[in-house]
């Protein structure tokens, strides 16, 4: 099992440890690039890859922890996608 299947499926767990880093790779993994808008978007970041709905979110701060309900937001939309 490569990294990202491994990624992949730590994700599908839900852990309440899943970092900002982690979903960064992920994303990379699956074609997506991060788009944050320069030095005035603060904390919000955007995923886009061509042929797929693009991902909003905010970067977890002061910790890179991911908050439980974007974990669980983060798996449904990449399952609405068919991404996994």
């Amino acid at each position: 099992m490569g990294k990202k299947e491994k990624l992949i499926a730590r994700l599908m767990t839900e852990p309440a440890d899943f970092t900002f880093d982690e979903v960064e790779t992920l994303l990379g993994y699956l074609g997506y690039e991060k788009d944050n808008k320069g030095k005035t978007s603060g904390s919000r970041v955007k995923f886009t890859c061509p042929g797929h709905k693009p991902f909003l979110m905010h970067r977890p701060h002061p910790s890179n922890i991911m908050r439980p309900y974007q974990v669980k937001d983060l798996v449904t939309e990449l399952e609405k996608e068919g991404l996994i």
